[in-house]
């Protein structure tokens, strides 16, 4: 009786353990924040935004305790053409000479689904905040192999319109809605010393 009492036990502390809430550092390496928008109707251009940085806390037993916060600076901004990359940097758009940096921080998380959740938060670009609903696909939390501790992955999408946040010349002609695409893979940090 004491054995399965303690096996009983250790079965309970594994699953409570399991579902604790993890807090993961994002991975610049292994995250892009990809935008793309219509050009006259012509072609459909993307930009990356690199250099991401934050943290994503996750409770799979308590979704809603979940929570975001990122930075993406500016300076990672890359269309693989520098003088549009330029041209998108000056205040004719982003004016990142006086806000370096696009930020996000959830104000809400809820399920939508087996591995999949609806992320709200406050979107500030140019110094204008609005509230915006990422639709996310956990991809897969575990053991990352290489860094040796818990990892998670997911996939997010949505739709801004570029105008809600000082950012639309010349829209409509160039689509003032642009799709979102983030892929992202977050670490558990390491422990301190």
């Amino acid at each position: 009786m004491k054995r399965l009492l303690a096996a009983a036990a250790l079965a309970l502390a594994t699953t409570v353990a399991f579902a604790a809430p993890l807090t993961y550092k994002i991975d610049a390496n292994h995250t892009d924040v990809i935008a793309s928008w219509s050009h006259f109707g012509f072609s459909n251009p993307i930009a990356h935004f690199g250099k991401v940085d934050g943290f994503i806390t996750y409770d799979p037993a308590k979704v809603g305790d979940s929570k975001v916060e990122v930075t993406i600076p500016l300076s990672g901004l890359n269309s693989h053409v520098e003088a549009f990359d330029e041209h998108l940097r000056s205040d004719d758009f982003f004016d990142a000479a006086n806000h370096p940096n696009i930020t996000f921080k959830s104000t809400s998380v809820k399920s939508a689904g087996k591995d999949k959740l609806a992320v709200t938060g406050d979107l500030t670009i140019k110094g204008i905040t609005k509230s915006v609903t990422l639709d996310v696909t956990i991809n897969k939390l575990g053991m990352q192999p290489m860094a040796k501790r818990e990892a998670a992955g997911f996939e997010a999408t949505t739709t801004i319109k570029r105008s809600d946040f000082g950012v639309g010349k010349y829209a409509p002609n160039v689509s003032d809605e642009v799709k979102i695409s983030i892929t992202t893979e977050a670490i558990v940090p390491k422990p301190a010393g």
